[in-house]
């Protein structure tokens, strides 16, 4: 597979990853596990960094720094639910590991989003300018709201 196609498959289960993780949350806010969706936010976010260690780099980037923590808490997230099957603490584990989990790549969109989009570039050429950290603070604050009322509201009937 050649690098433009490799990234446009990399780029793809990115965003499936977050459009399946943001209908995992929605589920989480209404207490439905929905585990079809679940498995597809799980192995395309985990795809989603393995694959990123692929794009050839000579040090480490902040990207892998992310790709390593997002699968470590993809990791937990996946013990939680298939092998403690969100008894006792695991449920809270559970979802605040999907929340961070996919809070981490949509972090990383948007990161992307102001490299890429010349629109966003403009606003923020070097990443650090205040538009880039308002776009990031709102993401941030946001999935700490949903994480927080998902932990509150995900009460699913014990498998």
């Amino acid at each position: 597979m050649d690098s433009q196609a490799f990234t446009q498959f990399h780029v793809a289960l990115s965003l499936v990853g977050i459009l399946s993780g943001l209908i995992v949350l929605y589920g989480l806010l209404k207490s439905n596990r929905m585990p079809r969706m679940t498995l597809l936010f799980l192995v395309t976010t985990v795809l989603t960094s393995v694959t990123g260690f692929f794009f050839h780099r000579d040090h480490i980037l902040p990207s892998h720094i992310v790709g390593i923590i997002s699968l470590v808490f993809l990791g937990v997230t996946m013990l939680a639910l298939y092998a403690y099957h969100l008894r006792g603490f695991w449920r809270s584990v559970y979802v605040i590991g999907a929340v961070i989990s996919l809070y981490l790549n949509v972090f990383v969109l948007v990161v992307q989003s102001f490299l890429k989009v010349p629109a966003l570039h403009a606003f923020a050429p070097n990443g650090n300018e205040p538009p880039f950290a308002i776009a990031q603070g709102c993401v941030l604050l946001a999935f700490i709201v949903l994480g927080v009322l998902a932990v509150k509201r995900f009460r699913p009937a014990l498998i």
